[in-house]
């Protein structure tokens, strides 16, 4: 369970935190964050999560694995950040972490008493949200640390502006 939020206490910011990860949607979440952030003053955090590789037993294969799926979400997040100077001239902070994607959001929201949101964009295809919405709206919501905003992936650069700001 989450700790008191702080966002808004003296010496604090809010943060909208955005997982950034190989969706198409994904791009949707960023550009709302990105514009919410300019327009309340807040700070963004991207968070890319790494799978851990399946049980290799030959030393260096899995941490030369991880290294390589983190060169990758990396790729992702500068991608990302480039879309968050143009969209709004927002400059987020990275993180890559290593682990359960769901559990890893969890975890840096429960260290970072400064987030606030989590932006998440749906997918549109037919079928369903995706994993992440349907895993974190859906059963865990009643008890997630902050709220979770869902921005429809169909939703164009210029629906978003007119809803973010």
């Amino acid at each position: 369970m989450s700790g008191k939020r702080r966002s808004y206490e003296s010496g604090h910011r809010p943060k909208f935190m955005v997982v950034v990860d190989q969706t198409p949607e994904c791009a949707r979440a960023v550009h709302f964050a990105s514009r919410r952030t300019a327009r309340t003053g807040a700070s963004m955090i991207m968070l890319a999560v790494v799978d851990p590789p399946d049980n290799f037993e030959w030393l260096g294969v899995g941490e030369a694995m991880i290294e390589e799926a983190s060169e990758e979400a990396q790729k992702r997040l500068d991608a990302a950040a480039r879309e968050a100077r143009s969209a709004a001239g927002v400059e987020p902070e990275q993180v890559i972490r290593v682990g359960n994607r769901a559990d890893e959001i969890i975890k840096l929201i429960n260290e970072d008493e400064d987030i606030s949101f989590l932006v998440l964009a749906a997918g549109s295809a037919k079928d369903g949200p995706g994993p992440l919405v349907s895993t974190l709206a859906g059963k865990a919501a009643a008890s997630f640390p902050v709220p979770i905003v869902i921005v429809p992936g169909s939703l164009t650069d210029e629906e978003i502006d007119a809803l973010a700001g």
